[in-house]
């Protein structure tokens, strides 16, 4: 064989094998997450209420909204910051508008830090849950309801609720032509 066939060979193995190692960073992303705790991704059962034979405490929870680069709608918290009971249920407003002149579908990714501060940060109720549909001009206001574990650690005494706002109307589209 000749060196130009060979070289030729290892690149379009080396193109494939980037290209597999692509799709596996996603589960390996994932496992890692769970494992580590890092990133701030909430998961695991969903509490609502405790015995009442617990101590509370009081912490400062922030709330961070982000567009994402190619994102266009207007995306806010109706609070930046509360101060919270472990234990005690809340609710949060978040506003949604389309400025654009066409239908636009989004998902909100939520995380949580620090990383260690998620497990005990319990969404009962959340815009995250599904994808959000805003026709041209339209505003929308949805809740997200949670709970503070009383468990969490006594050196996390604040935690932040992030989320980042995606256009997915693309995909969207091609998700209902496919069906």
């Amino acid at each position: 064989m000749k060196a130009a066939t060979k070289t030729n060979l290892k690149l379009v193995s080396l193109v494939l094998g980037m290209f597999c190692f692509g799709f596996a960073l996603v589960p390996i992303y994932d496992v890692f997450c769970e494992i580590t705790g890092l990133n701030g991704k909430v998961s695991g059962p969903t509490i609502t209420q405790y015995d009442e034979n617990f101590d509370s405490r009081e912490i400062k929870i922030l709330f961070v909204t982000k567009n994402n680069e190619n994102m266009a709608w207007n995306f806010t918290s109706e609070k930046r910051t509360i101060d919270a009971e472990t234990g005690t249920a809340y609710t949060v407003d978040y506003t949604f508008e389309n400025p654009t002149d066409y239908p636009m579908v989004a998902q909100a990714i939520p995380s949580v830090s620090p990383g260690k501060g998620a497990q005990y940060f319990h969404k009962t109720e959340c815009f995250c849950f599904e994808e959000q549909l805003l026709q041209p001009g339209e505003k929308l206001t949805m809740p997200v309801r949670f709970i503070i574990d009383p468990d969490l650690p006594d050196d996390v005494p604040v935690l932040t609720l992030g989320y980042t706002l995606f256009d997915i109307t693309e995909s969207h589209i091609k998700l209902q032509a496919s069906n």
